[in-house]
């Protein structure tokens, strides 16, 4: 089933020729440049080495690529996932973290093969802009020290503790560090503005390391801070683990995967937009689970599609998946034959291109945008934001979700209207239509009631106030439901008050214009059974006739 193929085996299947090639491998080249110092930048504001982050790229990058199901997606450690693996490192230890993404990775995988590849769909967008321009806020925050060279033993990993630390210890600012951030921060920008096709975030690192070193310039390295770190990959090996710590860490696995779900699937559709193909969502979830499962045992992080990385490799020419392949053999590469020169990196230059990446990650215009739009997406996304800050990624997603999806229900409930319809005198009805304006006057001992919308929860108390406003009830209820396109649990549960009432009453109740949801509903709770009180006509006109012929006929509730 095309569904679950890769794209990679696809394009092989149908034919690849050399010219593609020979495009996929300038692309993937362009791409490792731009991820090289992303992937250590990532890696070390995570609270892990940077090798972390290029085994990372290598191993995640080339598996998303090979078994995933878009054609440029580019895989590896984003700044989504720094927050929450600072997090699990400081509570748990590398060895948690190696365990919670193994268990994203199942979790993925699990989720691709139930196809839930479509799940993007249902997450609010005012809830994931402000979750990731929160994230973004963090990031910066932890760049602040090695940007201006603070000195500071161990930096709070709360928020507002985090900055009471900066300002109690900005009296020992680094004048040549911060002049080492100032001027990569500078060199990015211009670079983006003058000569956006060149490698920005490479350039203004070399030129850093470079006059660092020989100016002799007294700032900390990533070889200070780092001084042993292994060339090439290490060996796949399991973690240490036991039950208690397998347990405390699910939370953390269950965030991993939806930030990895949520991020490649984003990512994927940008490349859609950008290229004219259609990703597979399920299978792409699958290529994620893989690749972080192969990224943990090899001892990465957590990896998932990278849509800055993605599009610089469409804009590169990249046509196929083995764009994305060719990105990880570059880096690999890297890692066996040029390690040595990553300690002379300072560590105010990868500062201040995390400071570049929280920018990006903030997407300013869309908070402002959404922003301006109304009460409830504005509440939802400040809210957001203001809980992935100052609380947790956990509560903010969780949090976020649930308010969207009350204040949707609410104007949901809002939307539904229960109406009586009462008698029109002088209105001539002609049978062919279901208008309020052709109908003509209703038989004495008639009410209707006509239900517009869906019949939930957050609306099925409504049906029987309106029924308790009438007083005394008629002989004939009419309810007419066409225009109900869905039927839930608790509003079935009001119907059956409703018939139950009806049937007390000796009232005959007459449902009119089923849909097929409503009505398969009905029939799941027999509601249709051994009620002969209860009718069913397929229109309103028909209704109409059937509560004559009932008035006609004198029939009671309940007679044969």
């Amino acid at each position: 089933m095309s569904t679950f193929t890769p794209q990679f085996f696809s394009i092989i299947k149908d034919g690849y020729s050399r010219s593609a090639f020979r495009a996929d491998v300038l692309a993937g080249l362009t791409v490792a440049i731009v991820a090289l110092p992303l992937a250590m930048a990532l890696a070390i504001a995570s609270g892990a080495s940077p090798d972390k982050g290029l085994v990372t790229a290598v191993i995640a990058g080339f598996l998303i690529s090979f078994i995933g199901g878009s054609r440029v997606q580019i895989g590896g450690p984003t700044g989504a996932f720094v927050v929450v693996v600072y997090d699990v490192i400081s509570r748990h230890g590398y060895d948690g973290l190696i365990l919670a993404t193994l268990m994203a990775g199942i979790i993925l995988v699990i989720a691709g093969y139930a196809k839930m590849g479509q799940i993007i769909k249902f997450i609010p967008h005012p809830v994931v802009t402000g979750f990731t321009a929160g994230i973004a806020v963090i990031i910066a925050s932890s760049q602040v020290k090695d940007f201006f060279g603070l000195k500071i033993e161990s930096v709070p990993a709360d928020f507002i503790p985090k900055w009471q630390a900066y300002f109690e210890a900005f009296g020992t600012l680094s004048l040549p560090t911060l002049g080492v951030g100032l001027g990569a921060l500078a060199a990015i920008i211009l670079l983006r503005r003058f000569a956006p096709k060149l490698p920005g975030y490479l350039i203004a690192i070399a030129a850093c390391s470079a006059l660092t070193t020989l100016l002799h310039i007294p700032i900390e390295t990533i070889g200070d801070r780092f001084p042993d770190i292994p060339a090439g990959l290490p060996a796949p090996k399991l973690p240490a683990w036991d039950f208690a710590k397998l347990q405390s860490v699910v939370p953390s696995a269950f965030i991993i995967a939806f930030l990895a779900g949520i991020e490649a699937l984003l990512s994927a559709v940008v490349a859609d937009g950008m290229t004219g193909y259609k990703h597979r969502s399920s299978q792409e979830l699958v290529g994620q689970g893989v690749a972080n499962l192969a990224s943990a045992l090899c001892g990465g992080l957590p990896a998932t599609g990278a849509i800055a990385r993605t599009a610089t490799n469409i804009k590169a020419g990249g046509k196929t998946p083995a764009a994305g392949m060719c990105h990880a053999l570059f880096l690999l590469i890297f890692m066996l034959f040029a390690m040595d020169v990553v300690a002379f990196v300072p560590m105010a230059a990868l500062a201040a291109i995390l400071f570049i990446v929280a920018w990006g990650m903030s997407e300013i215009g869309h908070f402002i945008h959404i922003y301006r739009l109304s009460r409830t997406d504005r509440a939802v996304m400040v809210l957001t934001f203001l809980l992935t800050v100052l609380v947790d990624l956990t509560v903010a997603i969780g949090v976020g979700v649930t308010l969207a999806c009350l204040l949707f229900m609410k104007h949901m409930a809002e939307a539904v209207e229960i109406k009586s319809e009462w008698r029109k005198a002088g209105v001539q009805y002609d049978g062919s239509v279901e208008n309020d304006a052709q109908r003509k006057e209703l038989p004495q001992g008639v009410e209707v009631f006509q239900i517009t919308g869906p019949f939930f929860f957050g609306v099925a108390g409504d049906l029987m106030d309106t029924l308790k406003r009438m007083g005394q009830m008629p002989k004939i209820l009419i309810l007419r439901m066409r225009l109900v396109p869905y039927l839930d649990a608790t509003g079935e549960s009001a119907l059956e008050a409703v018939i139950k009432q009806c049937g007390d009453n000796g009232t005959h109740i007459i449902l009119s214009g089923l849909q097929p949801q409503p009505l398969r509903m009905i029939k799941n709770a027999h509601l249709d059974e051994n009620r002969i009180y209860v009718l069913f006509c397929a229109d309103y006109a028909s209704a109409l006739e059937k509560a004559e012929d009932i008035l006609a006929e004198n029939v009671p509730p309940g007679a044969a």
